[in-house]
């Protein structure tokens, strides 16, 4: 009996120990858990952007003036070949005569230049005296000379062609009506002058301002009035021509000197010298006879 009594107790204490150690086990803290670090996988680089070029800027506009074509020595009256609307830096149009249209151009045409220009120059308004205004016409003549004006039409102004600056002949044409003379000799031309410059044309341009232009560059309305700078005794001469017959001018080449002269270039030509017909000796007019008899009968003849 006792031995069974020992035997429980023992088998109790067992179970006693055995739960205790099991409560304790529980109890203990857990080690922490390992954690193995791994490295991202590496992504895709992304794509570069497509390189914008930049927008270049405008060039800047350049103002448009006018410039002399050619080298324009002082005194030069200026024609439509002398000068041009060009773009030219800000610095260089600095008081330059704007050339916005071509009437701007046209303007000009007739001005006197007041000082040498050489080609590309922008041309200012200080360097030119314009037709009209005070002196112009005592400015634009030589040492000496004079101004004489003459009237012309379409046909002898040379088709409205002549410009201020050009150099012109004057031939005078008449129509002789002495009966005497022979059919071929009563029209005759002569070259009263000789590269001669042409100062002004018109009244209209005298007065400051230019005639119309048609489209072709020619002007509509050919000039009337045609003044010449000429010497005091060509002046007379010219004078004693516009009362002889018609007038008429020849554009001479502008290589021409510098100097007019009054001499005759080849004498004068007569209508003989244009039309050969003319010139012609007239044919010998038929002669008439008559015939006499006598009492004998025989006949004698006369002519007459």
């Amino acid at each position: 009996m006792f031995l069974r009594v020992a035997f429980f107790v023992l088998m109790a204490l067992g179970l006693v120990g055995f739960g205790t150690v099991a409560w304790m086990t529980l109890q203990a803290p857990q080690p922490a858990p390992v954690v193995v670090a791994t490295a991202p996988a590496p992504e895709a680089a992304p794509a570069p952007a497509p390189v914008v070029p930049a927008p270049e800027p405008p060039p800047p506009v350049l103002p448009k003036v006018v410039v002399a074509s050619r080298t324009l020595a002082t005194g030069t009256l200026l024609k439509p070949d002398d000068i041009d609307g060009r773009p030219v830096s800000s610095a260089d149009a600095k008081n330059a005569i704007s050339a916005d249209s071509q009437d701007a151009l046209r303007l000009l045409v007739g001005s006197m230049v007041r000082r040498a220009m050489a080609a590309g120059q922008p041309i200012r308004q200080e360097d030119l005296m314009k037709p009209g205004e005070h002196g112009f016409m005592a400015a634009a003549l030589q040492p000496g000379m004079r101004a004489v004006t003459i009237g012309v039409d379409a046909a002898s102004g040379a088709a409205g062609l002549v410009w201020p600056g050009d150099r012109v002949d004057l031939i005078l044409t008449q129509t002789l009506t002495d009966p005497a003379l022979p059919i071929g000799s009563r029209v005759a031309a002569d070259t009263i002058l000789t590269n001669t410059r042409v100062i002004a044309i018109d009244q209209q341009l005298v007065q400051g301002t230019s005639p119309s232009t048609s489209t072709a560059g020619a002007p509509e309305n050919p000039a009337s009035t045609v003044t010449l700078e000429v010497t005091p005794t060509q002046a007379q001469r010219v004078s004693v021509a516009m009362r002889l017959g018609r007038l008429s001018l020849s554009v001479r080449s502008s290589e021409a000197g510098p100097h007019n002269d009054a001499t005759t270039q080849g004498g004068s030509v007569y209508a003989r010298d244009v039309s050969s017909a003319l010139g012609a000796e007239p044919a010998p007019a038929p002669k008439k006879s008559i015939h006499i008899f006598n009492g004998a009968g025989e006949a004698k003849e006369y002519k007459y």
